[in-house]
């Protein structure tokens, strides 16, 4: 990522920068065409997909990330899923990229059968190369939300909305602004 000024407000009367980044740095949302040679850019993508109720699941110390009888109850249809894993903790390093927690199948179905909109993580992926969670998932519309940081904070949280908008761009990821606001 590069930030630069390239206007001054004593010089030419007003401010402006420049910002190179890609799109799948810091907190950012993965479209489907991502991974899927068809898929859709960010711009085509509903924005009613990024606004919406949330749910925190705790998997901490869980390499894999298993389906439990407990989401059930956990997670409504249609809703926003947030997977607090605590490996933000590593974020910079290289354990952070190369040995985090996974999402196995079973929790993919689940997530299908409750049509949720959008999956995020502590996480840089949901999976490793050749990203069949992530293929499956966006190519039936479950968008993912990656590098999210503090969701422990909503563990106590008895309802709240998740808001993860990314810029209107034609890409296959973008940056995101992800809050939650409790309800």
């Amino acid at each position: 990522m590069e930030l630069a000024q390239t206007r001054w407000l004593d010089r030419d009367y007003h401010n402006n920068h420049r910002l190179q980044i890609g799109m799948h740095v810091g907190t950012h949302l993965d479209a489907p065409l991502h991974m899927l040679p068809s898929g859709q850019y960010v711009a085509q993508l509903p924005p009613t997909s990024f606004i919406g109720p949330g749910s925190v699941l705790e998997v901490c110390n869980q390499p894999v990330i298993h389906w439990q009888p407990r989401y059930e109850g956990l997670v409504s249809p249609g809703s926003i899923v947030l997977l607090y894993t605590g490996h933000d903790r590593f974020y910079g390093s290289e354990r952070y990229f190369m040995d985090h927690p996974q999402v196995a199948p079973d929790f993919c179905e689940f997530l299908l059968a409750k049509q949720v909109r959008l999956l995020g993580m502590d996480l840089p992926s949901p999976d490793a190369p050749p990203f069949s969670v992530h293929k499956h998932l966006l190519s039936q519309g479950i968008y993912l939300l990656e590098n999210l940081t503090n969701l422990e904070r909503l563990l106590d949280w008895p309802a709240f909305e998740v808001i993860a908008l990314p810029l209107k761009i034609w890409a296959d990821g973008s940056p995101a602004r992800v809050v939650a606001r409790k309800l």
